[in-house]
């Protein structure tokens, strides 16, 4: 099998590379290979490599400053999907594509499933629907993944930024009234190669959420990532309102993985597990 993957120095693009090397040959592209911001690149490398797979696992993740500059925003996160899934369709391939919990408002008190309606309320949630409905209307084979709060040792992420802020700070004012999934990358890639092997025996394509189970606020996250490196930065709780953010959050994020576990047999741990996993990895330098 050939495997196109984007994003290969993202969060969830460096995992995958390990996880789909005994798949295939991985072709893996950054930014500077091709930018998604470029339909010519984005058909000229699917061509050339003319893969089996395409893993989009690249996008434009700022979510603050997808307010300012949202047709980038939807180039990036709606319509280079709309192509991937149109030269997936061309060659056959199965494109693998992963969203995010911000394509719903968060007004709903229980976790969102699969069949919710999505009422984003940022332009960065506005444009990954854009970019799920895209390739669903396509009629590709496609494995949409929503996800929620990824976090990894590389990049830009609130785990990252939380063991900065804690060297920085006197203290750290977090926000304590938006719950969600926070979701560890490794665990990702690794339910994603899983996926990969059933699909290819048959099952399931479509839509499907992937998160952690379980659920806490930013402010529990950060609590938990303090205590594990045991730092003793005084940590405060605070609501929205008092945290200024060009872009609006939802207040609930949580996603049920129910139907992942049901259709394919597959649970990501527990976050707070996963969290403690991630911090405990010889590689990590932080």
């Amino acid at each position: 099998m050939k495997i196109l993957l984007t994003g290969k120095n993202g969060q969830i693009g460096w995992e995958l590379m390990r996880v789909l090397a005994p798949v295939g040959e991985v072709v893996a592209l950054e930014r500077d290979a091709l930018d998604l911001a470029v339909p010519e690149q984005i058909v000229s490398a699917v061509r050339s490599v003319r893969p089996d797979l395409i893993v989009n696992a690249a996008a434009y993740t700022n979510v603050d400053r997808a307010e300012a500059e949202p047709e980038v925003a939807m180039q990036v996160n709606g319509v280079a999907p709309a192509i991937l899934a149109e030269e997936s369709r061309r060659l056959g391939a199965l494109l693998i594509h992963y969203s995010t919990d911000y394509v719903f408002d968060g007004t709903k008190p229980t976790p969102y499933v699969e069949t919710d309606p999505p009422n984003p309320i940022n332009s960065y949630g506005r444009s990954k629907l854009e970019g799920e409905r895209a390739i669903q209307a396509n009629g590709c084979r496609h494995l949409i993944l929503r996800t929620s709060w990824v976090y990894g040792m590389r990049g830009r992420n609130f785990l990252l930024a939380i063991l900065r802020l804690a060297r920085e700070l006197p203290e750290l004012k977090i926000v304590d009234d938006q719950i969600g999934c926070p979701t560890w990358c490794r665990d990702l890639a690794v339910a994603t190669g899983r996926m990969l092997g059933q699909t290819a025996a048959g099952k399931l394509e479509g839509l499907c959420h992937m998160a952690s189970r379980g659920a806490t606020s930013w402010c529990g996250f950060a609590r938990e990532i303090l205590k594990i490196r045991g730092i003793g930065t005084p940590l405060v709780g605070i609501p929205s309102v008092q945290y200024s953010a060009a872009a609006r959050r939802p207040p609930n994020s949580r996603l049920s993985s129910a139907r992942l576990l049901h259709d394919r047999g597959i649970a990501l741990p527990e976050w707070a597990e996963s969290l403690r996993r991630c911090l405990a990895d010889p590689a990590v330098s932080a």
